[in-house]
């Protein structure tokens, strides 16, 4: 989970400091993992405060990684080892780990809110036979701190996070004695855009990435901020989707051709006339607003009053307000009711989000029993699953490569496309959900565009769409799908490139 509308300015609060109890002990237990159709896998799963440490030696602090590595291996020279995280940029790595990729998962209901007590379970749709995992909480969330005689501001930012998990990703490495293993990176959300730089900057150290995968999106942030108009022509696709699966628009459509087809209506219709403002003739502007109707199912007459411009909250309180009901912003098919207009606060109605309340604290009381009672990992009293603090302080200036210095606002898609150039046998996978209003997948295809990579590096990168909210994982149908293009993107790394 992330949450890609952070505040984007640093405000001046004292650092999160280390906590006073001992450096937790590391744990480790074995496990069997076995699919419904019998297969069986025998792996280790270890819990590890990972020291990380500066140029000059000096402690930066201690990552938590939880890894789970399979024991049957005698050459691990072509094992994959992927590391994952997830976003926030304030988010620990629990809700990847035991939603979706790891080797035990909580079970879902796909668009349902989940009960208090869950259950886990071997995860069918896990990586685990054909990769080992480790997964890494970014410092001051979870278990990792910051070591107290070290500056944290200089790792909650974009740069400083990246260079902090470039370093966290060669200890382990070297820790585990697996440095000539095909290296991958699995990021959710502000996850991806830390794959970006991660993978650059990896390179930049001599550590080759064999592949990335981005679950989620977002490279850019420029279409966050207010009044952006690619923020728009990204939210029409979504809003298409849920009025679809809502039975508001497109009845009796299929979900992705209905998805797909708002998405020609953005990069066409929408985007010569978004572009146009208040220059737009009345006529021209109820023609767009009409066709927009038809896909998103609000009226003509209050598109119309928005300047064709939907905000996602407004969308989110429209679509079933004749039902008391609000939709979520995670995956927008998750509902709640309504608020009281004595709660109509902006800033507090763009926090709630039945889709993240739906799932959040059964995932992290499941992942706590697993540590702490079945591997025996005690960790600190505290376990940060989202820490505000750490969004709050995050510097977003990023420096990327090719510009003329740093911007306040950043686009890692230059990131990435540098590293792809030098590593042009590295491939990337792009994961993307028709319910996901935190990062809409038609910004990414848009960012992708805009590098103009020559067609053998494009050859490098595949698209995957899915009926998933922003988190994949709590999607079974989506995770399914998923299932066989992760082992098959695994396995590409045996092809020749162009």
């Amino acid at each position: 989970m992330a949450d890609a509308t952070s505040a984007q300015e640093s405000k001046e609060q004292p650092t999160l400091k280390q906590p006073k109890e001992a450096l937790p002990k590391n744990a480790s237990k074995k496990f069997t993992w076995t699919s419904p159709q019998g297969e069986t896998v025998s792996y280790t799963a270890n819990a590890e405060m990972v020291p990380v440490r500066a140029d000059d030696g000096s402690l930066m602090g201690h990552m938590f990684m939880f890894s789970q590595v399979r024991d049957d291996v005698e050459d691990s020279s072509d094992r994959p080892v992927t590391f994952l995280w997830n976003g926030g940029p304030g988010g620990a790595s629990y809700m990847v780990n035991v939603g979706g990729m790891g080797a035990r998962r909580v079970k879902v209901d796909t668009d349902k809110h989940m009960p208090n007590v869950g259950v886990m379970e071997d995860n069918p749709y896990t990586p685990l036979p054909y990769s080992d995992l480790v997964f890494i909480d970014a410092f001051g969330t979870g278990f990792s701190h910051v070591d107290p005689n070290y500056d944290g501001k200089k790792v909650w930012g974009v740069d400083g996070d990246g260079d902090a998990f470039a370093r966290g990703i060669i200890a382990w490495l070297a820790l585990h004695k697996r440095n000539n293993s095909p290296v991958y990176l699995y990021g959710e959300s502000y996850g991806t855009m830390r794959n970006a730089v991660v993978y650059r900057m990896l390179g930049e150290k001599g550590f080759g990435v064999t592949g990335v995968i981005e679950q989620s999106t977002i490279l850019d942030y420029e279409p966050v901020m207010p009044g952006n108009d690619a923020y728009y022509l990204g939210m029409v696709p979504v809003y298409a989707a849920t009025a679809n699966y809502f039975g508001k628009a497109g009845v009796g459509e299929d979900p992705y051709a209905w998805f797909n087809k708002a998405c020609e209506f953005s990069n066409t219709t929408l985007a010569s006339a978004i572009v146009q403002g208040d220059q737009i003739s009345e006529d021209d502007k109820r023609s767009v607003a009409t066709e927009m109707s038809e896909l998103i199912g609000l009226p003509v007459d209050f598109i119309m009053d928005k300047g064709l411009r939907i905000e996602l909250d407004t969308f989110r309180k429209s679509l079933l307000k004749d039902e008391g009901k609000t939709l979520g912003r995670y995956d927008t098919r998750m509902v709640t009711y309504a608020y009281q207009d004595v709660q109509g606060d902006n800033e507090f109605y763009a926090g709630e989000d039945p889709s993240y309340d739906g799932i959040n604290a059964t995932y992290l009381d499941c992942y706590m029993k697993m540590l702490r009672d079945e591997i025996g990992f005690e960790g600190y009293s505290n376990y940060e699953p989202l820490s505000l603090k750490v969004n709050m302080d995050w510097n977003w200036t990023h420096a990327a490569p090719g510009t003329m210095g740093p911007a306040q606002v950043p686009n890692v898609a230059y990131d990435m496309a540098t590293a792809l150039r030098r590593n042009p046998t590295s491939r990337i996978m792009f994961f993307g959900g028709i319910h996901d209003a935190a990062t809409p997948f038609w910004n990414v295809k848009h960012d992708m565009s805009k590098l103009f990579l020559p067609k053998a590096l494009k050859h490098q990168i595949e698209y995957h769409l899915h009926s998933n909210g922003h988190m994949a994982y709590a999607d079974n149908e989506a995770l399914e799908a998923m299932g066989p293009e992760l082992k098959a993107f695994y396995e590409k790394r045996h092809e020749p490139v162009l």
